[in-house]
């Protein structure tokens, strides 16, 4: 199982290899870019656990890819490690005052930087700042997103569950589950990036359970791009028997045989206005039951 996934934003291929070879033989998932503006396209189509950054870039620097990805309410979560051959005093305060997680000088000593590697994204984890399936805001970054929506009054939260992902996990095992998982989250980045603003928020609550903050104009747009595009493709993460059926079998302990049909998404929307908001916890009640209502309606 992947212990994570690594960006490594780095002009130097020799380097780039080293880093992609060695953390790859760590079992982490790693990508590579040479550039800032491809980075920032890595990280809009898959979120990484964890960005290792090279400040002397041919385009843009690392401090601006930095900034981007802080200002970002989708992406200012991702830990960002400085790796570079700047090692005057005000380049490293530059660094930590964008908001990155640690700074590094090159040369550098490759088992210091798998030791600080793996101690930053397990202290995301540990914080609850990530789900460490998808790479997703997680726990106390969501809550923080909803506390800030109490005081607007033009926006819309989508309560996304995936209906059939237990049944699935039975039949195919949780490592495909966690499959879907990824390509769920990978979904939703596309959709909002075609149809919602630069600062719609994507989280994981947990298991099958996400939410979209957008503004209310872009709501009832994401959620039906997201049930058209999901519907669409997840076929493909059925066996070939089971996609043609249109169903699951499957069988109780007593050999009675019960269809599930293929995995849906359940929808839940709660806008501004709808309600009068005292906490959280009661916004968060309204969305569930909101997605209830629509799962006993497909």
């Amino acid at each position: 199982m992947s212990k994570g996934r690594i960006l490594v934003v780095e002009d130097d291929p020799d380097i780039a290899n080293l880093l992609k070879v060695y953390f790859t033989s760590l079992d982490y998932e790693v990508q590579t870019a040479a550039r800032g503006h491809e980075a920032l396209e890595r990280t809009r189509q898959q979120l990484p656990h964890l960005i290792i950054l090279d400040i002397i870039l041919p385009d843009i620097d690392g401090y601006e890819v930095c900034r981007r990805l802080r200002t970002n309410s989708r992406t200012s979560h991702i830990p960002i490690i400085f790796l570079t051959q700047r090692d005057e005093r005000s380049d490293r305060i530059a660094g930590l005052e964008l908001g990155a997680d640690d700074y590094i000088t090159k040369p550098f000593d490759i088992e210091e930087l798998r030791l600080r590697v793996q101690n930053t994204i397990r202290r995301a984890e540990r914080e609850s700042l990530t789900n460490p399936v998808t790479g997703l805001p997680s726990g106390r970054l969501i809550e923080d997103q909803l506390r800030a929506l109490l005081r607007r009054s033009d926006w819309a939260l989508l309560y996304i569950g995936i209906n059939g992902l237990d049944a699935f996990q039975e039949v195919y095992g949780f490592v495909a589950g966690d499959e879907v998982l990824r390509w769920t989250a990978m979904l939703m980045g596309e959709v909002v990036d075609a149809l919602g603003t630069p600062q719609d928020f994507i989280g994981h609550v947990g298991g099958d359970d996400f939410v979209i903050i957008t503004h209310v104009e872009r709501a009832a747009a994401i959620a039906q791009a997201l049930r058209q595009r999901f519907a669409e493709g997840v076929g493909t993460h059925y066996a070939f028997p089971d996609r043609e059926r249109g169903y699951l079998v499957l069988t109780d302990r007593e050999g009675n045989e019960k269809r599930v049909p293929l995995m849906t998404l359940a929808i839940g929307i709660v806008r501004a206005g709808d309600s009068i908001f005292n906490d959280i916890r009661e916004l968060t009640e309204i969305a569930a039951e909101a997605r209830r209502k629509e799962m006993i309606l497909l």
